[in-house]
């Protein structure tokens, strides 16, 4: 059965076996693996993740891939103890649910995501309760080198990632790797899930950055001065503790900066209505 791509669903098919190669290597796939794969699209990669010994959850949103003869259902009558098909949408289905029903306790996450929903699908990662041990996505590369942006080009997305994972560019994919050919090139990414993650702080955490990323041109103190009310001389206290200029912008602090302001600005998040 030949697959026709679909534009609104964002496929485009892997067709490079080396870097198929390289994202198996960047999962540490074993035989004891349990791997979630969002949109196997031909199967093309949850074939290597299969032959490897993993047991594999592969969620499909392309409902054509439920005919008999599709290359999905024929993985499934080759490894049918190894390989349970969900055809819904990621964004939608109950995924805690799923990783309940297939005991999947300790797993990875391992997908070629469709670029337009990436954001999406990385926050429904992370607002898991029972984290994946290791995530390898194919993504945009422009998303992907964002993600991991260094001190001074933080934005929300690399924040929000790194709040709960290290973030890895393990290797940078050309447009021709795939059929049919995107108009973007794409990398590898591996996110390595935090040992431990302040889920008490979680919810002030991303208030603040929604806050202080508000309006990117303005300065920090000006975004944060809008929405908490706090006297002149205590916004100095706190730029003179944190060793900030007063006219540094969001996307200049680090993680560790973030967490320090958060802890400065404590008592003031009662005070907002979201």
């Amino acid at each position: 059965m030949k697959i026709i791509q679909k534009k609104s669903l964002g496929q485009n098919f892997l067709r490079d076996k080396s870097i198929l190669q390289k994202i198996i290597s960047a999962g540490e796939l074993t035989p004891q693996d349990n791997i979630l794969e969002i949109g196997p699209g031909e199967g093309v990669l949850t074939k290597r993740l299969l032959s490897g010994g993993a047991k594999v959850v592969a969620i499909e949103k392309d409902k054509r891939l439920q005919a008999k003869n599709s290359p999905l259902l024929k993985l499934k009558q080759k490894y049918p103890d190894k390989l349970n098909l969900y055809f819904a949408d990621v964004l939608t289905i109950n995924l805690p649910e799923i990783l309940q029903k297939e005991n999947f306790t300790d797993y990875k996450i391992i997908a070629n995501i469709p670029y337009y929903i990436t954001g999406k699908i990385i926050r429904l990662i992370f607002q898991q309760k029972n984290l994946p041990s290791l995530v390898v996505l194919l993504l945009q590369k422009e998303v992907a080198e964002r993600i991991c942006a260094s001190r001074g080009k933080e934005s929300i997305l690399s924040l929000s990632v790194k709040y709960f994972a290290q973030p890895e560019i393990v290797a940078h994919v050309p447009r021709q790797a795939f059929f049919p050919e995107p108009k973007v090139d794409s990398a590898i990414l591996k996110l390595k899930p935090k040992e431990k993650i302040d889920r008490s702080q979680e919810k002030n955490f991303f208030r603040l950055l929604k806050v202080a990323f508000s309006s990117p041109r303005k300065t920090l103190r000006n975004n944060l001065k809008n929405v908490f009310n706090l006297p002149e001389k205590r916004w100095e206290e706190i730029f003179s503790e944190l060793q900030l200029n007063e006219r540094v912008r969001a996307e200049k602090l680090s993680l560790d900066d973030w967490f320090k302001l958060l802890k400065l600005l404590d008592n003031q998040f009662s005070s907002l209505h979201n």
